[in-house]
């Protein structure tokens, strides 16, 4: 079928109300989880194929933190659906006010390559909590972990209710074509453009998961042992092809060489002497990703790492010194293990040089000092983030994930993803036993008290 016909195929079993029991929506919820558990091996195995992931990364950040998030929903969703009273105001005596979850309809989930499986299954977790029907759209450049999802979801949805479309960027234009009533993206910023462009021309809600370029603070009181071990994790990670790792870091001056030697010592204990012959290191999806970041080594000074090796596509974990703001490497988000690392002297420095630039989507800031972390935390917009640590505020779903400014738009995980996929539809139920005469036309006098009522 081309997307037209899944969309309205969708589209008819969405008006049957199938899917908005709770009932429906719990069943559907075990099924997905049950066949994620029944098919862990094959989607590790994908992962392997795609990124060289190790089964304990890909269960740590891809199907751990999906089996989570519907065990979650499970847990909270006959609350949630609920409608919520509100109290109403004294110009509404006898009335009361509701707020009703409905469902928005049809949905489109565009998923990136760099963790295939999470960043696809977990917001159709919100869409099927929430009671849509949803098509997905998996990255071309993870075909391995495209193949499990298609045929997992295949086996185990009605394709009027949940379908994987495969397939390059032609498939993406001819779904984006389409007036689904949910698009939610993640991916790049300039991609994001495209997508919320389209999505303008049918007035389609979206959410945007974007990136950016993401600060470390390492504050001169910080742990610093824990502060390299915490960056290195989050950083080389999935070869820094993570959208929340950390960019760069901003350390303090007094404390630099000794953080570089511990963010060393992290690496070679987490990947050994020669990360390149680690079996679980990961590789760079692509070549043409591969060529982009040989690039930015040849930018400032190669402090650690710096080595290649294009047949396996993979780059050691590098640090970068002697880097300023008007180099590429400084300038786009990096999405590979190559790590800035500048200096500072005074915290305020930071606090401008990161508000300089476009919001990002995520923060990281090492001190043990509670009004620095106040004062960071109070003057510097980003969408979410750690106060020593990183990556782990995306794994937990009780905090919303989400961008802001450029790097997203929305958010999602636990509860914010059911409304997310959800309309809170107001309702106000008027009393019958009495009226108040002052509120029409011909009532003399009415503007008087309207007044008094609405001060």
């Amino acid at each position: 079928m081309n997307g037209l016909q899944v969309f309205e195929k969708q589209q008819a079993y969405y008006r049957t109300g199938a899917t908005r029991s709770l009932e429906f929506r719990l069943g559907q919820l075990a099924k997905l989880h049950k066949v994620i558990v029944e098919r862990e091996a094959a989607i590790m195995q994908a992962l392997r194929e795609d990124l060289n992931r190790s089964e304990k990364e890909s269960f740590l950040l891809e199907i751990g933190l999906v089996l989570k998030e519907i065990s979650f929903m499970q847990k909270h969703l006959k609350r949630w659906m609920k409608p919520v009273k509100v109290k109403t105001a004294f110009t509404h005596f006898g009335s009361k006010g509701y707020i009703v979850p409905e469902p928005l309809g049809t949905a489109l989930i565009i998923a990136p390559w760099n963790y295939p499986f999470q960043l696809a299954i977990a917001p159709l977790v919100g869409a099927i909590a929430a009671g849509n029907t949803s098509v997905l759209k998996p990255s071309e450049l993870s075909p391995a972990v495209s193949e499990v999802m298609s045929s997992l979801i295949q086996d185990t949805f009605d394709p009027a209710y949940i379908t994987v479309m495969e397939g390059g960027v032609e498939v993406s234009k001819e779904l984006l074509d389409l007036p689904f009533d949910k698009i939610f993206f993640t991916g790049s910023v300039n991609v994001g453009k495209q997508v919320m462009a389209a999505a303008a021309k049918h007035l389609t809600p979206v959410t945007l998961e974007l990136g950016g370029k993401s600060p470390a603070i390492v504050h001169h009181d910080a742990n610093l042992k824990l502060a390299a071990k915490r960056v290195a994790f989050g950083k080389f990670i999935n070869a820094g092809q993570t959208c929340i790792a950390p960019d760069y870091v901003l350390v303090h001056r007094s404390v630099k060489e000794q953080f570089i030697e511990l963010l060393h010592k992290s690496v070679a204990k987490f990947y050994g002497k020669d990360p390149l012959e680690h079996p679980d290191y990961g590789r760079i999806i692509s070549g043409r990703h591969f060529q982009r970041l040989c690039g930015f080594l040849q930018q400032g000074e190669i402090t650690m790492g710096g080595r290649t090796d294009e047949m396996s596509q993979r780059i050691e974990p590098t640090v970068l010194t002697e880097v300023n703001w008007n180099m590429p490497v400084m300038q786009e988000e990096i999405f590979g293990p190559i790590l800035p690392v500048l200096v500072y002297d005074e915290l305020q420095e930071t606090i401008d040089l990161i508000n300089a630039r476009p919001k990002p989507l995520a923060l990281y800031l090492f001190s043990d000092n509670q009004a620095i972390q106040k004062r960071v935390t109070e003057a510097v917009p980003f969408g979410g983030g750690c106060i020593n640590d990183t990556l782990m505020h995306l794994a937990t779903p009780y905090l919303p994930f989400g961008g802001v400014g450029e790097s997203g738009t929305g958010a999602y995980h636990g509860e914010e993803s059911f409304r997310t996929f959800s309309h809170m539809k107001s309702v106000l139920k008027q009393t019958t036993k009495f009226d108040f005469a002052f509120r029409y036309p011909s009532a003399k006098g009415g503007l008087a008290i309207i007044r008094r009522l609405m001060k």
